[in-house]
């Protein structure tokens, strides 16, 4: 079996040139790069990353903590993140958390020393002010994704902002009679996703003078939830509303699907929009507030590494406002009169 020296030796190089070639880390001429690479390859040589470890004190593994894994949002943040992570010559490890307490304790406390991460990503979870200090007391640098958290450098959308623009937009189409289909206010996730993007809706339609009551249903933050919304708030056609505002795009599908079962035309009868930038939104006409959740994974990937490269502030608790754009497709048009 080939050696680091071996490749060192046929490429003419010391064995520390070799490593860091191989690492992609430290100053190595292009022409060097290419010349150890192809040693490697001739030779069958793969870096043993356990030697690596080691040597650095590296592990190139970044650790994703996140309360779901099959939700839609989710997935498609820690496919950013994998993405980035493989680019950058990573691993990536997953962790589901739970209200489990006990659970919780034991990630903190025991999981994340044992499997030696580099860094952790926060997603969409709010981490107290004692889990912080012990993963700062191990020198592993902290992303957070979804909100403020004491201490740590975060950035996420302003989820009130958001559905505030959402609801303005129906409201420009000529729109009085708006309701807001989202979140039951008694399931709340980290950070309030729910409650603030009913409270962005609420502002938009008082400073429109257009608040009213029985303006939001509440159900399960997804495609179920937002049929049997929908199919409570559109069965009568005399307090029928002409535009919905759902706090998610998954909410609105399923507000379009019930309309459509309803014999309810949309846009013609009904204008929808939704929040997030679902892949199945293009198919269904979604016009949508897309916060790129893709995106949001790659560039939690950039902050970590980073830190990891030395450009790290411990009291750095900046957060930067994600940008999200309005995409108009078919489910909006302005007011049938």
């Amino acid at each position: 079996m080939s050696t680091l020296a071996d490749v060192a030796k046929r490429a003419k190089v010391s064995k520390s040139t070799a490593s860091r070639a191989l690492s992609g880390r430290g100053s190595v001429s292009a022409a060097t790069r290419t010349r150890v690479a192809d040693a490697a390859e001739e030779l069958g040589f793969v870096a043993s990353s356990a030697a690596e470890s080691l040597a650095t004190g590296r592990s190139r593994n970044i650790a994703v903590v996140t309360p779901f894994i099959n939700r839609w949002f989710y997935a498609e943040v820690i496919d950013g993140v994998e993405s980035a992570l493989i680019g950058a010559g990573y691993d990536l490890t997953l962790y589901r958390l739970t209200d489990d307490k006990e659970q919780r304790t034991a990630l903190f406390k025991y999981f994340l020393v044992r499997k030696g991460v580099d860094a952790v990503i926060a997603l969409t979870l709010f981490i107290n002010d004692e889990e912080v200090q012990r993963l700062r007391s191990l020198g592993k640098p902290i992303v957070g994704v979804g909100g403020r958290i004491p201490n740590i450098a975060t950035f996420s959308i302003d989820d009130v902002t958001t559905a505030r623009r959402a609801t303005e937009y129906l409201i420009s189409l000529g729109h009085t009679k708006v309701m807001h289909v989202g979140g039951d206010q008694e399931k709340q996730l980290d950070f309030e996703v729910h409650s603030n993007r009913l409270a962005g809706f609420r502002q938009a339609m008082k400073a429109a003078g257009l608040a009213h009551d029985n303006d939001f249903l509440g159900d399960d933050f997804d495609l179920s939830g937002g049929y049997r919304s929908a199919i409570k708030a559109l069965s009568n056609p005399s307090t029928r509303p002409t535009g919905i505002v759902a706090g998610s795009d998954e909410i609105a599908i399923g507000v379009i699907t019930a309309a459509r079962e309803l014999g309810i035309r949309v846009p013609e009868d009904l204008s929808v929009i939704g929040i997030d930038g679902h892949p199945l939104g293009e198919t269904f006409g979604l016009t949508t507030m897309n916060q790129h959740p893709a995106r949001q994974g790659s560039m939690a990937v950039s902050q970590a590494l980073a830190q990891l490269s030395g450009e790290w502030d411990e009291k750095d608790d900046s957060h930067l406002e994600l940008q999200v754009d309005l995409e108009v497709r078919t489910s909006t048009a302005p007011v049938n009169s």
